[in-house]
């Protein structure tokens, strides 16, 4: 027998932006994104929010007259198309499937751009399309909320849900780009404006203390949503999960650890069981409370500790129990803890819990 073998290393730059009205023709950031420094015209087909669009009617028309202001080194290959965002836009492939198709008849290719803005949900479907034609075409984010800009906007991944499971199809594929404009964030309701908060609290309890501490205090103003407080909330969030993510030394999860899933193993399966009554961050800050408590119950993080997480959590506006944590099955088994094997089984290898040794 004979072997070849090499090593391949592929780099890629993970770049997240920061602006305000990305849309403003005055604003160049996105132009001078796609124009990539490249002498020639770029394609881009972008898909919009449904909700997003309804909440703020001035979008679409913002959109085009950007592309249409920013001369013939954009073009942007047909109106805005919209589809339906949350959960429930994850369930089929039917909304990838309507994505191929615009990419296919409008000719996107490689060094064309699919940009998708909406939540996380929209970004999962989006990413996907895009990872999948012409085995990947760029791919631009605009995450319209809290929890997006925060967290699941910012990374590699893309998926969509199938047998019952949360985002067991999908890609690693990192974006071309992740721009986050705090105006998009204008119309979001108070359910949603709090959700991207639990993913903050998750991060700082396993990599910064200080950003901790900077939430206790800044917990009321976060309450009431004042911008200030918001914007430097998604800021560092946003930063502490690139960081990871650039050298943790796993991003596309080989190994069996993923502390940036602390508290998410029965979030997941907390979604499921409530039919994605709960929204991801209600069932995360479940789970983190969840795990925090099993922390403290272990002796691995001491009462105080525990203490202050939980009550950030409640401060902030989630509550830490629901009904579905003590559904069962015909055997009288909690279907909850189901989830402990679904969380192994989606990324192999050993069961790995992240736990707290403290804050």
């Amino acid at each position: 027998m004979s072997l070849f073998q090499r090593s391949i290393q592929v780099s890629y730059q993970l770049r997240v932006h920061f602006t305000h009205n990305v849309f403003d023709p005055a604003n160049r950031l996105l132009a001078e994104i796609l124009s990539n420094g490249e002498e020639r015209t770029h394609k881009a087909l972008v898909v919009l929010d449904e909700s997003l669009a309804a909440a703020q009617s001035e979008l679409v028309p913002q959109i085009q007259l950007y592309f249409a202001a920013a001369g013939q080194g954009l073009e942007l290959v047909c109106p805005p198309f919209i589809i339906e965002g949350g959960e429930r836009s994850k369930n089929s492939y039917f909304h990838v499937s309507e994505i191929h198709s615009r990419i296919e008849r409008h000719h996107i290719d490689r060094h064309s751009y699919v940009i998708g803005i909406g939540g996380g949900a929209l970004l999962d479907v989006v990413g996907l399309a895009a990872a999948t034609a012409h085995r990947g075409v760029r791919h631009v984010r605009l995450p319209t909320t809290t929890l997006s800009q925060a967290d699941s906007g910012i990374g590699v991944k893309n998926g969509i849900n199938a047998f019952g499971k949360k985002n067991f199809i999908g890609t690693f594929a990192p974006p071309f780009a992740i721009i986050n404009d705090f105006q998009l964030l204008s119309s979001l309701s108070p359910r949603d404006k709090r959700a991207g908060y639990v993913e903050a609290i998750k991060v700082a309890l396993i990599r910064d203390r200080d950003f901790f501490e900077a939430l206790e205090r800044d917990a009321g103003r976060l309450r009431e949503f004042e911008p200030a407080a918001m914007q430097s909330l998604i800021y560092r969030c946003a930063e502490l999960h690139l960081n990871h993510i650039a050298t943790s030394g796993d991003p596309f999860e080989f190994g069996s650890a993923r502390p940036l899933d602390f508290g998410h193993w029965s979030a997941h399966k907390l979604e499921q069981l409530s039919e994605f009554r709960l929204r991801h961050g209600e069932a995360v800050a479940i789970g983190i409370a969840l795990d925090t408590i099993y922390s403290r119950n272990l002796g691995y993080l001491d009462a105080a500790s525990a203490e202050r997480t939980l009550k950030l959590l409640e401060a902030l506006g989630f509550d830490l129990y629901a009904s579905e944590l003590q559904h069962t099955d015909s055997a009288s088994n909690l279907i909850v803890l189901e989830g402990l094997e679904e969380f192994r089984e989606h990324l192999g290898g050993d069961l790995t819990l992240t736990l707290l040794k403290a804050i």
